[in-house]
Order: structure tokens, then sequence, then C-alpha cells
């Protein structure tokens, strides 16, 4: 499992499952319930790569990063974790 605390977006914490580059689980607390809960269906079982570059880059409105922004950074701040 892999924790990260999101910056400028609502969500609180995102916390991560993955095995061997494979998206096995995200909780998402804070934020939009059903947003959290529609992207991670939506990546869990992808690989982190694919979702890094699907996720990456996305605004919210007028905001810099977003949701899943944020959360395309978390994988990031997985894959550089060692």
């Amino acid at each position: 499992m892999f924790t990260y605390i999101p910056k400028q977006v609502c969500a609180k914490e995102m916390i991560l499952e993955i095995n061997e580059d494979i998206i096995e689980n995200i909780k998402i607390t804070g934020g939009c319930p059903g947003s959290a809960v529609g992207m991670a269906r939506l990546i869990v079982g992808m690989n982190i790569h694919e979702a890094l570059k699907r996720l990456k880059g996305v605004p919210c409105g007028s905001k810099v990063t977003s949701c899943p922004d944020q959360l395309s950074l978390a994988l990031e701040a997985y894959l550089n974790k060692d």
C-alpha cells in the first residue's frame, strides 16, 4: 500500500495498491465520492504507466490541477518511491 496526500484539491488522501505495475485498488477520501469511485473503477486493473498517461494534466475548471491530475502525481510518487 502507498499513501499520497493530494494538494490543491478536495480529496484529502489517496491510498494505492499496486502489484507488478498493475493497479489493484484505489481508495480516495474526501472530495466528490462519485468522482473518486468512478476514477478508481476506470483504472483498477490498468497498467500504472497507462493510467498515468491518461490522468496527467487534467484540469478542474480554472484550477491547474484536479483529482485525476493529483492521482497521476500519486502514481508518479509511487514509481519514484525507492
